[in-house]
Parts: structure tokens; C-alpha cells; sequence
């Protein structure tokens, strides 16, 4: 059953690949680019239109503000891009934000970060592919019709080549990316020619009027529009971040490709935002947020049937003329650099998982790579989220862009505060001037990083609250506590099965019965099993553990040696991380060798009073135990360990009077049986 199940996967992601191959997997500058920065440099697609819509709230004539918005976002750009290169060289780990947060302003704001970070995520892959849907469908009308059922098997494409590895859909990516960026700055050159000239470019949407919702705005009304279009157009900066979170996927030099691909990136990103605005003003393109009203054509609104498309795609048509090569070739690599925007999150969400599943926030399956070296569950789960937000809110880019870059902006503040105090604490301790002089240099750029992001985290909250942000905050609230219940869970059983120091006094007795324990770490459940293994009198004895992490396996020799633990413990090194597969051929190789020994395996297993406890612990038992059933010769035995949680599953069996879950052995020799009643 398992070579049936097994085919399909190879065809769907690949062969499976050594542990030992992982630096294969790490990306040139080149690949780097379109894989970490596809979301920032997509983000100009949608962007410039996000400003042009808000301000239509007043008619045409705020569209003179635009110009100064473009700018206060290309501030905000390069500040943005010089903080975090001074992150990626202080913190090359991976970390990005969280680990900045989390190291210098404590856990709670480390959590804070992550949860907006995670939201952030899941919202890139829902704004992105519905933005590329809705591009594509203005010129394949079976899109828009069925626009919720293309991006969900948009999302799950993606996923499916993320799921094949970084390094390879890095390389599927790069061309479309590239694509995109050359026939922007193409349009830019031949537009800023045309104008130059003074060659008339006329946009399809030049010619209507808008109907403005406020006219007249003035005063202190006139402000908060433009701070609106202003928070609107920092969605062109979601997904930096994303590059100072990947630094180990970076080649050597990490620290020094990642900086410099963020150079790059926001380099890129600010000419095509500016020059897509310059030309939008050039050409009279018109947007409104309802342009079925708002958009007027002789005195008559456009109706219904009006497809208000993209301010890429109107200048686009101005620039080169509808229908022409060039359009078609812009318009295509714009829908499909869109979507492939998405994988921006799809490398970051995954490696952020793993990260704080390694700290115990998350369920520990977050942190295991999969068969081709990529955190297959974390792209899983964000790909799951990601539908949902896509079925809910029906594939609908401009009321999902509402929720949109509170989290990034939740993330920006709190990093670059962390920073700011990362620099303190080295300065007190740093002697050399010319080290001071940096690091004071690197100090006042992360310092008004903080200022600036903070003053618009603030201007985004006022202006977007009541159009969707609390949907954001909730999601991060979620997160937040999800996240610290799971640490209190995961900090909860650390403590109860912690083992004392000192190997177990239990003797070994002889049996005619080869008996393996199976290890992960030594504490109590593993102690529990080997002293129930060694009172079953077996004639050979021995405890198994599978090496999927260098560093752990090392750990866990050194202190099994310092215990003392007279055990012989053999470690089977397991290069493609399975778990179950590595055991099982073991064990049919003990029974080749003497076929009529009985082979017996222990495997220590906690008990739980929860259904939800049951997804944080025992899958890989569970897995393993059913694979065992069908081998002949092989008993295996489940050693439980009852951790305070279960007294929840005692309760509901109260009925019986002489219950006792299993493992309740572990108290002692206290009596904790409830107590006779008389029945009289």
C-alpha cells in the first residue's frame, strides 16, 4: 500500500533527497531575487492603483497628490530596505523580525511579530492570487466567471511546486519575474520617450469623468483621504521582510547576498512604482472604487457590465496600444508574476513555522523538512489558510487588500525597535572606534526606521480600521493565543517528564525475547520503558534511536553516557528523516538473521485527556505501530506515561469505581484510587 500511495508523490514532487544535500538547495543572488522579492516587485501591478482609487474619493482633482504619495513611499521604501540590510547582517540566522523581537524586547514581543508575520503571510497568497486572477480575467472571461475556482487551483499548483523544493521552483519562477520587470521598464523607457517627444498617449479610461463621493474635500478631511491613499500605497512594501527571514537560503555569503539582493529589490521597486504613477497622470487614466457609478461617460454612469481594469494594464495600453505585442506580453507576465508573488510566502511562512515550532510555539511537525528538503507542513497549512481566505471573501482583491500590510507594518516597528536596542547594548561593550562609528551609523538608520514605520503603522490602523485591519488584528490576537498555549503545553510536559540525573537501578533479566526501546530524548517515559523492558527478562536488550538531527543525536549520546545508563544505545542514521521506515527494516533484519526469536518494541507514549493534545503528541507511535502490526515475529508494546492533562479522561470514566488510566504508575506508591463509598 505504501509503494501505491509512495508513486503518485514521486510524480507529483519529485524523488526524495539526502539530509546531506540541503547546501545543494541554496540560491544564487540571481534565483534569490525573483523568489524572496516577487511580492515587492509584483506589488507595483496593484499598488499605484490603490492610491488613484482612494483618491477618487474626491474627484480628479486630488489626483495632483499623487505624485507627493509616490514619493512619501519611496521614503518609506529605501528606509525600509537600509534597516532591515543592517538586520540580515546582525541576525543571518533565519530569524528575520522574530528573532530580532524576541532577542532584544522579549518573548512577548517576539510572539507579537510572529503572529503578525503569519497573518501577513496568508494574506500575500490570497491578495496576490486574486489580483492575478482578476489581471488574467480581463482577457479570458471564463476566469472572472469562475474566478474563486481558479485561484484555488492556482494555490494548489503552487503548492505543489513549492512542495518539490526552494531551489527548483526557485528556477520555474525566475523567467516570468524577470519578464515582468524588463517589460515594466520597457514601458517606462518607450512612455518617458513618447512624452519627451510630446507624442499623445491617451489611456482606455481617459476619456470618463468621476463622480467624486466628497467633493470639495478641505481641512482636516482632505488630510485623512490622503493619509488613506498613502497607507494604500505601502502595500508596496509587504513582503521585504521576507528576505532578512530567508538568510540560510542564501549562497556564501548569506549576510552579504541577502543585502545586497535587498538593494536590488528596493532599487526596482521604486522606479517601476513611480515611473507606473508618472505615466498614469501622463495618460488621464481614471480609477474609482465603485466604477460602475462613479465612472461617468457623457453624463451616464458605465453600468455593471464595466470592467474597471488595472492601472498597469491602462497604461500599458497607452504606452503601446491595445492588443499589440507588447501589451499581450506585459499583461500575460503581470497575472503570472502575480501569482507567483504568492511564493514569497510560501519560502517565509514555512521557515518562520519551523522556527517557532523549534521554540515550541508551534506543533513540532512544523520543524521536520519533508522529502525534498522543504518544510512540507508549513506549506501545507499556509496554502489551507490561504482558501480560506479565498473562499470567504470570494477571491475579492480589493477587500482582502484591506486587510492587507497591518502585520507587515506591526513587524517593521517592533524589529526595528528591537534593533535600535541591539545597538545599545554592543555599543556599552565596544571599545574599538571605528566598530562605534558603524554601529552608531547602523543605530540612527534603524532608529528612524522605527520612527517612520511606527508613524504609519499608526496612520494605517486610522485609516483602515473600519475597512477590514480588525480582521487582521483578530487573526494576529488568534495566533498570539493559539500560539501561547501551545508553549505553555509543550513548557508543561517538559516539566513533568523531566528525568532525574542518575542511570535506573532496575537489573536486566534474562528472557529468550530481543527487546528494542525506542528513544527520542531521556527523560521519564524513556526511563519508564527501559525499566519495564528490562523487568520482561529479555535475552538481549537494547534502546534504538533514528538520527534525523546531527546536533540532537549528539546531544542525546552525551547524556546517555553521562547517565550511566548500562543500555547499549544504537543510533540508526536516517538521511532522508524518516522516522518509521528505518525501524521497521531494522527489526525484519533482526528477524532474517533468527528467525525464531521474537522481536519485541517498546515504544514509550504519553497519555493525554484532550483531543486537541492528541495532534501535539504520539504521530509518529501511531505510524510506526501500524507498520509493526503487519510484520511477523514482532510484538510491539506501548509503554503510557500519564501526564496531568489525562486526570480530564479519568473524570469522564468516574462511573468506575476502580479506574486507573494507564501509566498512573508513574506517582509512586501513593494511592490515588477514589476512595470506597458505602452503597447502603
Amino acid at each position: 500500500m505504501s509503494k501505491l500511495t509512495d508513486v503518485p508523490k514521486r510524480i507529483l514532487i519529485g524523488r526524495a533527497l539526502r539530509s546531506d544535500k540541503l547546501g545543494e538547495t541554496l540560491l544564487p543572488k540571481r534565483i534569490a531575487l525573483p523568489v524572496f522579492a516577487s511580492d515587492p516587485l509584483s506589488s507595483v501591478a496593484y499598488a499605484p492603483g490603490e492610491v488613484l482609487l482612494v483618491l477618487s474619493i474626491a474627484g480628479v482633482s486630488a489626483y495632483h497628490f499623487s505624485p507627493w504619495i509616490a514619493l512619501a513611499v519611496v521614503v518609506l521604501m529605501f528606509t525600509v530596505v537600509a534597516s532591515y540590510r543592517q538586520n540580515v547582517h546582525a541576525y543571518p540566522s533565519g530569524g528575520g523580525d522574530y528573532e530580532v523581537a524576541n532577542t532584544n524586547l522579549g518573548p512577548k514581543a517576539g510572539l507579537t511579530v510572529a503572529s503578525a508575520l503569519l497573518v501577513d503571510y496568508v494574506l500575500t497568497v490570497a491578495v496576490s492570487i486574486s489580483s492575478g486572477i482578476e489581471n488574467l480575467g480581463s482577457a479570458v472571461p471564463f476566469v472572472v466567471e469562475h474566478k474563486v475556482l481558479c485561484a484555488v487551483a492556482v494555490i494548489v499548483l503552487l503548492t505543489l511546486l513549492n512542495l518539490r523544493g526552494m531551489k527548483e521552483s526557485g528556477k520555474l519562477f525566475a523567467i516570468p519575474t524577470y519578464v515582468f520587470v524588463i517589460g515594466v521598464f520597457i514601458m517606462l523607457a518607450w512612455g518617458a520617450y513618447r512624452a519627451f517627444t510630446g507624442d499623445d498617449m491617451t489611456a482606455p479610461t481617459a476619456e470618463l469623468e468621476i463622480k467624486p463621493e466628497h467633493p470639495g474635500l478641505a481641512g482636516f478631511a482632505l488630510v485623512f483621504l490622503l493619509l488613506r491613499a498613502f497607507s494604500s500605497g505601502c502595500a508596496a512594501l509587504t513582503g521585504v521582510e521576507a528576505i532578512s527571514n530567508g538568510v540560510p537560503a542564501f549562497r556564501k555569503p548569506k549576510s552579504k547576498n541577502a543585502a545586497s539582493t535587498l538593494a536590488m529589490m528596493g532599487t526596482l521597486a521604486v522606479v517601476m512604482f513611480c515611473g507606473i504613477i508618472a505615466l498614469a497622470m501622463e495618460s488621464g487614466v481614471k480609477m474609482a472604487e465603485k466604477p460602475a457609478v462613479d465612472l461617468v461617460r457623457d453624463g451616464v454612469p458605465v453600468g455593471d457590465s464595466y470592467v474597471q481594469n488595472p492601472v498597469i494594464s491602462q497604461v500599458a495600453a497607452a504606452v503601446f496600444g491595445q492588443g499589440t505585442f507588447f501589451f499581450v506580453l506585459l499583461a500575460a507576465a503581470t497575472a503570472l508574476v502575480l501569482f507567483l508573488a504568492a511564493n514569497t510566502a510560501y519560502n517565509g511562512f514555512p521557515l518562520l513555522g519551523s522556527i517557532l515550532a523549534q521554540d515550541r510555539y508551534l506543533p513540532r511537525q512544523l520543524h521536520t523538512r519533508g522529502d525534498r528538503l522543504a518544510f512540507s507542513n508549513g506549506i501545507v497549512l499556509l496554502a489551507g489558510a490561504a482558501v480560506l481566505l479565498v473562499v470567504v471573501y470570494g477571491a475579492d482583491s480589493t477587500k482582502l487588500i484591506q486587510l492587507y500590510i497591518v502585520g507587515v507594518f506591526v513587524s517593521f516597528t517592533l524589529s526595528q525597535t528591537g534593533m535600535v536596542r541591539h545597538w545599545n547594548r554592543h555599543l556599552k561593550t565596544t571599545k574599538d572606534p571605528a566598530k562605534r562609528r558603524r554601529m552608531i551609523r547602523s543605530r540612527a538608520i534603524n532608529t528612524f526606521g522605527a520612527f517612520f514605520t511606527g508613524l504609519v503603522l499608526v496612520v494605517v490602523l486610522a485609516t483602515k480600521f473600519t475597512h477590514g485591519a480588525w480582521v487582521a488584528l483578530l487573526g494576529m490576537v488568534i495566533f498570539y493565543g493559539t500560539m501561547t498555549a501551545i508553549r505553555k503545553h509543550y513548557d508543561r510536559v517538559a516539566d513533568e517528564i523531566a528525568a532525574a540525573d542518575g542511570p535506573s537501578d532496575d537489573s536486566l533479566r534474562p528472557s529468550r525475547v530481543h527487546s528494542i526501546v525506542l528513544v527520542s530524548k531521556v527523560h521519564k517515559p524513556t526511563l519508564r520503558a527501559l525499566a519495564y523492558a528490562k523487568l520482561m527478562r529479555s535475552d538481549r536488550l537494547e534502546a534504538l534511536s533514528i538520527s534525523v538531527d546531527a546536533t540532537e543525536t549528539k546531544a542525546l549520546r552525551d547524556d546517555w553516557e553521562r547517565r550511566g545508563i548500562n543500555v547499549p544505545l544504537k543510533i540508526l542514521d536516517s538521511p532522508y528523516r524518516e522516522i518509521t521506515r528505518p525501524i521497521v527494516e531494522y527489526v525484519k533484519g533482526l528477524r532474517r538473521e533468527s528467525p525464531r526469536d521474537v522481536v519485541s518494541v517498546y515504544i514509550p507514549e504519553y497519555v493525554v485527556g484532550h483531543w486537541y493534545e492528541h495532534l501535539l503528541h504520539n504521530q509518529s507511535a501511531l505510524r510506526l505501530k501500524g507498520r509493526l502490526l503487519f510484520t511477523p515475529g514482532v510484538m510491539v508494546t506501548s509503554v503510557p506515561y500519564q501526564l496531568e492533562s489525562s486526570e480530564a479522561a479519568k473524570k469522564r470514566a468516574k462511573k468506575r469505581q476502580d479506574w486507573n488510566a494507564p501509566g498512573a504508575v508513574r506517582r509512586g506508591p501513593v494511592d490515588r484510587r477514589p476512595k470506597e463509598t458505602s452503597k447502603n
